[in-house]
């Protein structure tokens, strides 16, 4: 498959953290994607974009929070966030590059 525009509006960015850490000794890898891409369009993103074999995308949408900013309301956004598990021998380097 070749990495087509609309793979690159689907995946937004990795995300680095201690549990996406954890994740990835198990053959896993945590993105940030589009609120209203669905697990068939991230698979087919993944693997057209990283050239892996995905085995099962789970996703979590995590609410915006409500924070004051100078007296005023204002909302964060909502963000969604893929755990894709690949198949066995398929490894993606997400490290930071520091």
């Amino acid at each position: 498959m070749s990495a087509k525009a609309e793979h690159y509006d689907v995946i937004r960015k990795p995300i680095i953290t201690e549990k996406a850490t954890l994740a990835s000794e198990n053959n896993g890898v945590v993105f940030e994607v589009a609120i209203d891409a669905n697990k068939p369009q991230i698979k087919q993103a993944v693997e057209a974009l990283f050239g892996v074999k995905v085995k099962a995308v789970n996703t979590t949408i995590t609410k915006g929070k409500v924070k004051r900013f100078r007296g005023s309301l204002g909302t964060r956004k909502d963000v969604k966030k893929a755990y894709v598990t690949l198949e066995e021998g398929n490894t993606i380097d997400v490290s930071t590059g520091l």
